[in-house]
C-alpha cells in the first residue's frame, strides 16, 4: 500500500508482485503441508481442523478461494495447511490463491493510488466488512451456479417423439 500511494501509475506493478509472491509462497507451504501430512496441522486446535476439513470437504476450492480474500485475524494459513494435507488439487489450489489474492491486492492497491495516506485508514474501518461481502457474493456465485447446472441435468429433453 505504501508503494502504490506513493507510485500510483506502479500500482499493478505492485498488485502483481504481491499476487506472485503470496501465492509461490502458498504454494510452497501447500507442497511442505502435502509432504508432512497430518503433522503439519499440529499447531492447531482439533475443533479448528475439523472446522476447516468440514469445509474444505463441502466447498473444496472455494473454502480456500474465500479464505484468500478475508482480512487477518482470519486463519488463512490454516486452509493453505489443510489444502495441502487434504491434498486438494494443486492446480486448483493455485489459481484459487492467485484469483483471491489478485482481487484483494488489487483494491488494497486501488485504494491506496486513489485516497494515499487515507487509504490505511478506510481499510482498517471498512476492509473486514468488504471482505466479507466479497466471500458472501463468491459464495452466492457458486451456489447459484451449482444450482443453476443441477437444474439444467434435472430438465428432461423435449422434442423427442415417441
Amino acid at each position: 500500500m505504501l508503494l502504490a500511494a506513493s507510485r500510483p501509475s506502479w500500482m499493478l506493478i505492485y498488485v502483481a508482485a504481491a499476487m506472485v509472491g503470496s501465492t509461490a509462497g502458498c504454494v510452497c507451504l501447500y507442497l511442505v503441508s502435502r509432504r508432512a501430512g497430518h503433522r503439519a496441522l499440529a499447531r492447531f486446535s482439533e475443533s479448528k481442523q475439523k472446522r476447516v476439513k468440514d469445509l474444505i470437504d463441502r466447498y473444496d476450492v472455494l473454502s480456500v478461494l474465500v479464505a484468500s480474500v478475508l482480512p487477518p485475524p482470519f486463519p488463512f494459513k490454516l486452509f493453505v495447511v489443510s489444502a495441502g494435507v487434504f491434498r486438494l488439487n494443486l492446480l486448483r489450489f493455485t489459481l484459487a490463491i492467485a484469483g483471491g489474492r489478485t482481487f484483494r491486492y488489487l483494491l488494497e492497491g486501488y485504494l491506496a493510488a486513489r485516497y494515499g495516506d487515507q487509504a490505511k485508514e478506510i481499510l482498517q474501518r471498512y476492509y473486514p466488512a468488504i471482505g466479507i461481502g466479497l466471500a458472501v457474493l463468491i459464495i452466492v456465485f457458486f451456489v447459484g451456479r451449482n444450482l443453476m447446472r443441477r437444474g439444467r441435468q434435472a430438465e428432461p429433453v423435449s422434442g423427442v417423439e415417441s
